[in-house]
């Protein structure tokens, strides 16, 4: 089974299933992917948008096109060459699932018992659906609740739906239920379908969604490897800081988030740090620093959403519950990999014990527990962690702290300004070759371009002041939402009233700090939808007009680097070329297929991801990866690699990629040296690697010496690979 050299995200809808996957095969063949990468394909609820709620393992959705469908797509792509990558969900399911509705019904005696993390303390399911006074109905065999139905009798109690299920769930999100795939007759049941579309040769390679909440990830991926005949896989694991993928993990690498955040970090300027705090503090009342915010953030969460998963962590060790949630609200990464009966590994340790540092005294029975108590628990706790890191960081945090909203990403930290390029030429020498890399997901906060347009504000923190201090002086809101607002409005020009209005609801209700998703305000959201109406007709687009050119670079930029760097990059549909979209369900609107440049910036991109994806398939996966260093006064504003060796001891480089950063700066050189180069380079060159070197993007040829001036007097990249192969 051949690994893939790169992929492309599609998101399957009732409206974009495979027969329309399968007419699109010409054009990705074209585009350069080797793998057409699918959202999770399996039986999910009628008309579901994103498929993550399966409700049938035996079944390929019948609205994409059932299993037919399936393998028509897979031989139209396999005649273009295409391998296929599906997602697939073994944490969760549904609860509107036949197997569920048994166990309601026939309790631990049903055959499907052993299927869900259930508790049975009191003998009985907790259902968390009761919402007012309205009493449920006994209809024949059945109990009706409003649009809610049970059998009738059953071994569950309804309660009301603000309190925690009796079941482990997927983050706070009681309709979908925690999956046994520990049990191997669990496992198997589960991925029947996708094995024997591994067996017939149909699908290449998966992506696996959440491991972070099964009991035993480590054993589930070896399973999984064992069974699949090791097929490429990766797995969406949230990476923070310096954390790394856990080394016995069967898996070829993580989704790439931890990718994102570095590349995004090379074009953010760390100068621009302090005077975006400052504007941030002054305009919204919130604290300088972040860690308390995020601390916090945690807390509330914990203290809103997860009392049930508290309740039954204190049962299992014995400890105080305010003790459980203050060591849970510390834990500063989704999880720390302990193996019941395994002494626990010296990287768990620290990470827990980092984590208790910051608490009281009586955490250290936790903690105690946590690392060497009852196998129990020690997977619930490590269970729990990430769902109170993804709703107290991604879900609230992020939509609290925003100094500078590129940096505010799955993974990301929003105090971390800027990354230096020694420290990414250190990062991807580190990197397994076959680790996904990515810009924009189906789950990014903020589309790939949105960040370059934003990225450019740690470069003009002044100017970006006084736009948003004329912007507020006509029209303000609510302080903790303003700033969030006018960025992504600047940011995702030209954008509907629908659209930003949409996204400021879901900001706010994230934020909690005025409304939430279980405490609405009528009159607040009436307000909201107002300020969005008036704030879309200001003249923001002035502004996005004047920086785009600073944001076009910004994006090229990333994307040259993403998609030649080390690993497996993925294109997200439609970020072939532009794209200013933001947070789900705004990401994921249909895409028109073929991508057709309608500006400068389109093309430029287009031709730019075209190139570099037909080179990675001629360069091949493995391809080594050696840092190129400018020389001069500009070299600050370069980052350059080559890929496929160095002409000295592992044959000779196939490919060079060079990029331009901190552009702003980089023209103010221009304007201070007036008439020494247009661009600001100067002097300033790169030695290119022995040979002689055609740029794919304009044709020209380069060796040895080169002047970045004229390297990139046409792009702000290049993209090379060697003429004399």
């Amino acid at each position: 089974m051949s690994k893939p050299t790169s992929t492309y995200r599609l998101q399957l809808t009732p409206d974009f299933g495979f027969a329309a996957v399968a007419e699109i095969a010409p054009y990705l063949r074209e585009l350069g992917v080797s793998h057409v990468y699918l959202s999770p394909i399996l039986q999910a609820t009628p008309e579901s948008r994103h498929g993550y709620d399966v409700i049938d393992h035996s079944m390929i959705r019948e609205e994409f096109g059932g299993a037919k469908g399936f393998r028509h797509m897979a031989e139209r792509l396999a005649a273009h060459d295409l391998g296929i990558v599906v997602d697939i969900v073994p944490n969760h399911m549904n609860t509107t699932n036949g197997h569920f509705w048994s166990v309601l019904k026939d309790g631990p005696a049903s055959p499907y018992a052993k299927w869900f993390d259930i508790d049975w303390n009191d003998g009985k399911v907790a259902l968390p659906v009761l919402g007012d006074s309205a009493e449920p109905v006994v209809d024949g065999d059945v109990l009706r609740y409003h649009d809610h139905t049970f059998p009738h009798p059953g071994h569950y109690r309804l309660v009301d739906w603000r309190e925690g299920p009796g079941y482990r769930r997927f983050f706070d999100v009681s309709t979908l239920l925690g999956l046994r795939v520990e049990d191997p007759a669990v496992f198997f049941a589960t991925h029947e379908v996708i094995f024997w579309l591994l067996d017939e040769g149909l699908v290449d390679g998966l992506r696996v969604d959440h491991p972070d909440g099964l009991a035993d990830p480590r054993g589930y991926l070896e399973r999984l490897r064992s069974r699949s005949g090791g097929v490429w896989t990766v797995v969406e694991k949230i990476l923070i800081g310096p954390e790394r993928l856990p080394a016995d993990w069967a898996c070829d690498g993580a989704t790439g988030y931890e990718v994102l955040n570095r590349v995004n970090g090379l074009f953010v300027d760390p100068s621009g740090k302090s005077p975006l705090v400052e504007l941030f503090t002054e305009l919204t009342g919130c604290p300088d620093d972040y860690r308390p915010v995020m601390a916090q953030a945690k807390q509330e969460v914990i203290d809103l959403f997860f009392g049930a998963e508290v309740s039954r962590l204190a049962e299992v060790t014995g400890c105080d519950p305010a003790a459980v949630a203050e060591l849970l609200a510390a834990m500063p990464v989704y999880r720390a990999y302990v193996v019941p009966g395994e002494p626990p590994p010296a990287e768990s340790v620290e990470i827990v014990e980092q984590a208790a540092a910051s608490c009281s005294p009586a955490v250290r029975p936790v903690v105690q527990q946590v690392l060497y108590g009852s196998p129990e628990a020690i997977v619930r706790f490590q269970q729990t962690c990430g769902p109170v890191m993804a709703k107290g960081v991604e879900d609230t945090a992020l939509y609290r702290w925003y100094p500078l909203a590129c940096l505010n990403e799955v993974g990301g930290e929003p105090d971390v300004f800027g990354i230096p390029v020694a420290e990414f030429h250190e990062f991807c020498a580190g990197m397994p070759p076959y680790t996904m890399t990515t810009l924009s997901t189906h789950d990014t906060k903020r589309s790939e371009d949105v960040r370059a347009r934003l990225s450019v504000l740690s470069e003009l923190p002044r100017e970006w002041a006084a736009a948003v201090r004329e912007w507020s002086s006509s029209l303000s809101f609510d302080p903790r939402l303003d700033y969030l607002a006018w960025q992504n409005l600047m940011a995702a020009w030209p954008i509907s009233a629908e659209r930003f209005t949409d996204y400021l609801l879901k900001a706010a209700r994230e934020a909690k700090t005025a409304i939430s998703w279980v405490d609405p305000d009528p009159d607040y959201e009436r307000r909201l939808r107002d300020f969005a109406q008036a704030a879309v007709k200001l003249p923001i687009g002035e502004f996005t007009e004047r920086i785009d050119r600073f944001a076009m670079s910004n994006s090229l930029g990333a994307k040259l680097v993403q998609l030649m760097m080390p690993g497996v990059p993925d294109v997200y549909q439609g970020n072939e070329t532009t794209d200013f979209s933001l947070v789900d369900p705004d990401n994921r609107r249909p895409v028109a297929f073929p991508a057709l440049p309608e500006n400068s910036w389109d093309e430029a991109k287009f031709l730019l991801t075209t190139q570099a994806l037909r080179l990675r398939r001629r360069l091949g996966g493995e391809a080594s990866y050696t840092p190129l260093h400018a020389d001069g006064d500009a070299a600050e504003h370069v980052i350059a690699f080559a890929r496929g060796g160095t002409s000295d001891d592992r044959g000779l480089a196939g490919a060079v990629a060079v990029a331009t950063r901190l552009p702003v700066r980089l023209a103010r050189r221009a304007m201070v040296r007036a008439g020494e180069t247009r661009h600001g380079w100067g002097a300033t060159t790169l030695t290119l690697p022995s040979g002689a070197w055609r740029d794919l993007l304009t044709g020209a040829l380069h060796t040895g010496r080169v002047p970045l001036a004229h390297l990139l007097g046409r792009y702000p990249v290049a993209l090379l690979e060697r003429h004399d192969l």
